[in-house]
C-alpha cells in the first residue's frame, strides 16, 4: 500500500487474511515514488496506489526496462471501499507477485 490508500482498505484486507504493509509501518511514509516501488520489489510485494504520479514512474520503468514487482492502481473515487477491498483480495489470493511483474493492473477490474 502507499500513503494514498485509505486505512479502512488496509484494515479490511487484513480482516480477509491478506498480508499488507503500509509505508508508515515500514518507515517509508516520506519516500519518493521510485523508492517505494524499489522497496516493494525488495519485499517481494506489489505496490497498491491511488497516486497518479506512480503511474508515471511505472511507465518510465517499463519504457527503460527497469524491473519492478508491479503496481495496482485505482483512481480515487473509482471504487467503494468494499469493492476496493474485494478486488484487491481477489488479486492477492489468485496471484503471486511474479504475475504482476513490470505491469500496471488498473482497478476496477472489468
Amino acid at each position: 500500500m502507499d500513503v494514498h490508500v485509505p486505512r479502512p482498505i488496509t484494515r479490511g484486507l487484513r480482516k480477509h487474511g491478506v498480508d499488507v504493509i503500509t509505508p508508515q509501518e515500514d518507515g517509508a511514509a516520506r519516500w519518493s515514488d521510485p523508492d517505494l516501488l524499489d522497496r516493494a520489489s525488495e519485499s517481494d510485494r506489489v505496490l497498491v496506489s491511488q497516486d497518479e504520479d506512480l503511474l508515471v514512474e511505472a511507465a518510465r520503468r517499463q519504457t527503460h526496462g527497469i524491473v519492478f514487482n508491479g503496481l495496482i492502481y485505482a483512481p480515487q473515487l473509482a471504487l467503494t471501499t468494499g469493492d476496493f477491498i474485494e478486488q484487491l483480495e481477489l488479486l492477492a489470493k489468485a496471484g503471486i507477485p511474479a504475475d504482476f511483474a513490470n505491469t500496471v493492473q488498473y482497478l476496477p477490474l472489468r
